[in-house]
């Protein structure tokens, strides 16, 4: 049973949408609800968008007023008050667009919330140049022959080993502020990625190189 989110935020606007035939709900903030608009994307089968609204008017808008759920708090971002929402209507597996690009203080923002969301809910960031999320201490990429592979620490990992990289990690830590696992690439078809303590993000190039 399909129970996948999609959910657009307001970064950089997608350059080709993807199939929404994968998703059960789509969902977007009211910045990217503009962007969307531009993009011809079919606005009603968004199931929210929310956000405070002070940006958005006239009559084209107010066709989805019954979409619109008000979220005025100050002290979350948009795209942390609609995961909130996500997760109480009893959804997982989110895929979101938009989450870089723009102003970077964004960007890693963005990050910052999936991180304070990541036991509760499978968040993907995809963008122009990769997919990228956090991963388990045990985890397997698939179908990623020749493509970009960045090992991100945040803000430490510990005794990471990897298989299937040109260059290998063998129980080696990375650390934000001294070592990082950046631009390596795939040589397998399958990653394999551990480590014990810490947390780590994965980025995944979308080209093969």
């Amino acid at each position: 049973m399909r129970d996948k989110v999609l959910l657009f935020i307001n970064g950089d606007a997608p350059k080709s949408l993807p199939d929404l035939q994968e998703y059960t709900f789509i969902a977007c903030t009211d910045g990217a609800f503009h962007y969307l608009k531009n993009l011809n994307f079919p606005l009603e089968k968004l199931d929210f968008i929310s956000g405070d609204f002070d940006s958005h008017s006239g009559a084209d808008e107010s066709v989805y007023e019954d979409r619109f759920i008000y979220t005025p708090n100050q002290e979350k971002t948009d795209f942390h008050k609609a995961l909130e929402i996500i997760l109480e209507k009893g959804f997982k597996n989110i895929d979101v667009f938009g989450g870089s690009g723009g102003e970077q203080d964004h960007f890693l923002g963005n990050l910052t919330v999936a991180y304070t969301f990541k036991e509760d809910l499978n968040i993907k960031f995809y963008d122009e140049f990769s997919q990228y999320y956090f991963i388990p201490k045990h985890f397997i990429l698939k179908n990623v022959k020749n493509k970009l592979i960045s090992l991100y620490p945040f803000p430490n990992a510990e005794n990471v080993t990897t298989k299937g990289l040109e260059w290998t990690l063998n129980r080696e830590d990375l650390i934000i502020t001294s070592r990082i696992g950046t631009r390596n690439f795939a040589v397998k078809d399958e990653v394999l990625i551990e480590y014990e303590n810490g947390d780590l993000l994965v980025f995944v190039g979308k080209k093969d190189l």
